[in-house]
């Protein structure tokens, strides 16, 4: 296949340009087609789908070669959010990728933590613009994580995305156990548990004698389906979970829709 007809894969993350996690997973896609990298240049975890308002981006050409992955990959570090660099990606360097993938991210995205994260944010942006995307996470916060395995898992969804296609305004959430490549069991599609955070905030003081909180806590659950992307990860598979960028919670209208409301009641008089 000439290079003209390969496909185009844009690489995001939200650990920053220079994540050991980024690198994994351009060195996972790239026989697959053309690489453009556009990531944060400074980590933006928790980021969720925050975009920059009232402040100049700056987009800077990246040597990725320097990362030990050869030359011939256009990469740009991004003052911005994960979702600024998507938003950068199709508006400035007028990119029309044929998959989006967002990682490898350190550490867990399952379950309610898709909200917080700047790994699927991007992603999520890239369904938005009208890309097929996929969110790469694995269950290790080590900056020595070993991705492995990892890149296994994504040369194997990469190629079923490129070959199926990923089901319109559908982003796949794809999060991998902290194991050996010969301790995957497989891989799951799954649903996203059901589940919170119970957040604690350590008081401290600093050396001017001003409190600031650090934020702590636990994730807790009571959904123990077999079917979750929890369940999937504490059991050795790799957890794929469709996800929507329509957040609509059609199952309600028709309750709402019985509700007896008329513009005015309960206003004081």
């Amino acid at each position: 296949m000439s290079k003209s007809h390969l496909p185009h894969i844009l690489v995001c993350n939200d650990d920053g340009i220079t994540a050991p996690g980024i690198r994994a997973l351009v060195e996972a896609v790239r026989p697959f087609g053309t690489i453009t990298v556009v990531a944060p240049d400074s980590p933006q975890s928790g980021m969720g789908h925050a975009i920059s308002v009232g402040k100049p981006l700056r987009l800077n050409k990246f040597d990725f070669g320097k990362n030990g992955l050869g030359d011939g990959i256009a990469a740009y570090a991004c003052s911005g959010t994960p979702a600024d660099c998507v938003k950068l990606a199709t508006g400035i360097l007028k990119l029309k990728p044929t998959l989006l993938v967002s990682g490898i991210n350190h550490g867990s995205n399952s379950s309610i933590s898709i909200f917080y994260s700047g790994t699927m944010s991007a992603a999520m942006e890239g369904v938005i613009e009208g890309i097929p995307s996929i969110g790469f996470s694995l269950c290790d916060y080590a900056l020595e994580a070993d991705f492995t395995a990892s890149k296994t898992v994504v040369a194997t969804l990469v190629q079923a995305a490129l070959h199926h296609r990923i089901p319109e305004a559908t982003v796949l959430n794809v999060n991998i156990p902290k194991v050996s490549p010969d301790g995957l069991k497989g891989i799951r599609i799954t649903r996203q548990a059901r589940g919170r955070y119970e957040e604690e905030f350590d008081h401290r003081t600093d050396p001017y004698g001003r409190d600031y909180y650090w934020l702590t806590g636990k994730y807790v659950t009571d959904d123990h389906g077999e079917d979750t992307d929890e369940w999937a990860l504490r059991h050795g598979y790799v957890s794929v979970c469709p996800a929507m960028i329509d957040i609509t919670a059609s199952y309600a209208t028709p309750l709402l829709n019985q509700w007896e409301m008329k513009l005015g009641d309960g206003v004081a008089s």
